[in-house]
């Protein structure tokens, strides 16, 4: 797929996430999808009210820490997550958000985001670990 220079500008470079040296001693750089890719994680990892400057921003996921285990605490992380993304990310169209408990563990959903770049009409996906611990 040929995509003109301008519009992967658009996608931006900058720190890579989470923060890296490079061996000649130079801040590591994201650049293009991946650091879409990383932008996306960063808010799915940020609860809200953790930046003072930025009080919203972040996932209200984190808020359900405790939250019983039960479809409706699952499906209140997915549109959670799925607001989230729609506010904070407008590089991307979420496609899909999909989550799930793990076999192994009933305290650990996995977050699957299904996305789209606007600007190079790539399709990306992620999964994202959460742990709840289930209240009583």
């Amino acid at each position: 797929m040929n995509v003109q220079p301008d519009k992967r500008r658009f996608l931006g470079t900058g720190w890579k996430f989470p923060l890296q040296v490079t061996p000649n001693g130079r801040i590591a750089q994201a650049r293009a999808e991946q650091r879409v890719e990383e932008s996306i994680l960063l808010i799915l990892a940020t609860a809200r009210g953790e930046r003072p400057m930025l009080p919203d921003f972040g996932c209200g996921m984190h808020d359900l820490v405790f939250a019983p285990n039960s479809a409706s605490s699952v499906a209140l992380v997915v549109h959670l997550v799925r607001a989230a993304l729609v506010k904070y990310e407008p590089r991307v169209d979420v496609l899909d958000v999909h989550a799930e408990s793990t076999a192994d563990s009933a305290n650990r959903l996995l977050i699957r985001v299904n996305y789209r770049i606007r600007a190079t009409n790539a399709i990306g996906n992620l999964v994202y670990p959460f742990y709840v611990t289930e209240g009583r």
